[in-house]
């Protein structure tokens, strides 16, 4: 069973009998209509039953999965007249990150973001998705440019954290993901990110300062992926899935703390059992949101930018006699009230 998770076997194995039921009434022409329906209704059942309960680890496999779109794919969908752009005008041109102009519904934007590969030797070619400096180079040149013609920016996010290789450090790639955090901070036209597989580390912050930020049902948007954090906690790679649980790294999680704007649901399964529908989700939030954001002026823009990012992580600072109170107050809830006396 190529491509299907453990948890998903038994629903394959039942789309499968369903499946031969259907050739064979085909082929013999007996009609087992009634036990092909029992089956379907199971089968819808067990499906709902199965992409209800997700754990966090689960999703992060379907943020994964061999099939699940690229962004090239979202492109292909969503945008019409993609025109790539290429090269960093410093070093050299990085397949891991890709980025042009293009039209939604007629109107010019800037489109970028990190390319995996489907074959062993594209992921080669791509560097499995995981852009060099020069990638990030490349990005904040077409932010730049975007700026300068008043084109919207849409970042579509897809990558599990900025390559890790020596060669990305000595070519300055921490310094290069702040100025490129900066330059989205600063951008005085308007910005979408939408994270449509893996949000990792500063692969995914580098390019992810948005006015809106967007995410698929089945997306992860972390700083640190759940193997990493495994190992740094326990040195234990095994132990990904109770990590993942902690990190809460979700989109219901990132909706809850106000990270996240929008989650884009999926359809059962994830993503690459229907791109298209997923994709014309994705294309009527998009919209919905820059029609919102082209009524601020630049200023206007960049203060509500501003404060969005302000708000995450804030927390609120308590006196001493205000924590003496505090805990005054829960021992005194707490407390067992007094028993009512009766008397006859």
């Amino acid at each position: 069973m190529n491509g299907v998770f453990e948890w998903e076997k038994p629903l394959v194995e039942l789309e499968r009998r369903i499946e031969e039921l259907q050739a064979f009434t085909v082929k013999e022409g007996i009609d087992l209509s009634d036990e092909i329906a029992t089956l379907e209704r199971k089968a819808e059942s067990l499906r709902r039953q199965i992409y209800a309960s997700l754990t966090p680890w689960q999703r992060v496999m379907i943020a994964r999965h061999k099939e699940r779109p690229t962004t090239l794919d979202y492109i292909g969908l969503i945008f019409d007249e993609f025109f790539e752009l290429h090269g960093d005008r410093a070093v050299r041109e990085d397949a891991a990150m890709v980025g042009g102009i293009a039209l939604l519904d007629g109107r010019p934007v800037t489109v970028i973001g990190p390319q995996k590969g489907r074959s062993t030797k594209e992921n080669i070619r791509r560097n499995f998705g995981l852009p060099h400096p020069e990638g990030y180079r490349k990005a904040m040149r077409l932010m730049k440019q975007a700026e300068k013609f008043n084109r919207p920016v849409i970042s579509l996010i897809d990558v599990v954290g900025a390559y890790p290789g020596i060669e990305a450090e000595e070519r300055g790639q921490g310094v290069l993901i702040a100025e490129s955090i900066r330059c989205m901070s600063a951008l005085t036209v308007p910005t979408i990110c939408v994270i449509t597989g893996e949000g990792g580390s500063g692969g995914a912050l580098a390019i992810g300062v948005g006015d809106r930020v967007l995410m698929l049902e089945n997306a992860w948007y972390s700083v640190i992926s759940p193997e990493m954090c495994a190992q740094i906690l326990w040195r234990d790679t095994s132990r990904a899935a109770e990590a993942a649980k902690l990190l809460r790294l979700t989109a219901a999680d990132l909706a809850e703390f106000g990270i996240v704007d929008e989650v884009i649901p999926e359809p059962l399964g994830g993503a690459h059992r229907d791109p298209e529908k997923v994709a014309a989700a994705m294309k009527e939030a998009i919209v919905r949101h820059l029609s919102a954001l082209d009524g601020l002026s630049k200023d206007e823009l960049l203060s509500a930018r501003h404060e969005k990012y302000r708000k995450i992580g804030a927390y609120t600072v308590r006196t001493e006699d205000e924590l003496v109170r505090l805990e005054e107050a829960r021992a005194e809830a707490e407390a067992p009230g007094e028993e009512e006396v009766h008397t006859d």
